[in-house]
């Protein structure tokens, strides 16, 4: 059984990134209570920008943290976070699709799954593990609801 699980260094990266921008609005409103070393109008875009920029962040990381299981027939998808689990039969695969993009001399996938129930998955070569392996997995069990797409 295949699993297709978030990459641990795309989550450390972006752990990163986040530990930094929360670091960096620290700074700011401390600044901001001790010195007051800008005019207050900076203090207001400053931490509003900093704090959009985080929760999307935060948002983008829990909603791509799924695992799914692909093997015996069927597929499995995981939101641990929400506490999901549905198992898909292969047969309710509505469509599926993987699209490539060149971009800086540097090849993006992603394959994204309709089923029948009006759901929908997206996996990236990126961002998860064991991508190439559901591709060839869709390619043998779900060949005719496979959607050509032409290379961006």
């Amino acid at each position: 059984m295949l699993v297709i699980k978030p990459k641990v260094s795309t989550y450390i990266s972006l752990s990163l990134i986040a530990f930094v921008l929360i670091m960096g609005l620290v700074m700011i409103l401390r600044d901001f209570a001790y010195k007051g070393t800008f005019a207050l109008w900076f203090y207001l875009v400053s931490t509003s920008l900093v704090t959009l920029v985080l929760v999307i962040l935060l948002v983008k990381m829990m909603a791509g943290y799924r695992f799914i299981l692909a093997g015996k027939d069927q597929i499995i998808v995981k939101l641990p976070l929400r506490g999901y689990q549905k198992a898909y039969p292969v047969t309710e695969v509505l469509a599926w699709e993987e699209e490539i993009i060149m971009a800086n001399k540097r090849e993006f996938k992603q394959v994204t799954i309709a089923f029948t129930d009006k759901q929908s998955i997206s996996v990236s070569n990126h961002e998860h593990e064991a991508y190439s392996e559901l591709v060839s997995y869709l390619n043998k069990k779900a060949v005719r609801q496979r959607i050509k797409s032409k290379k961006a």
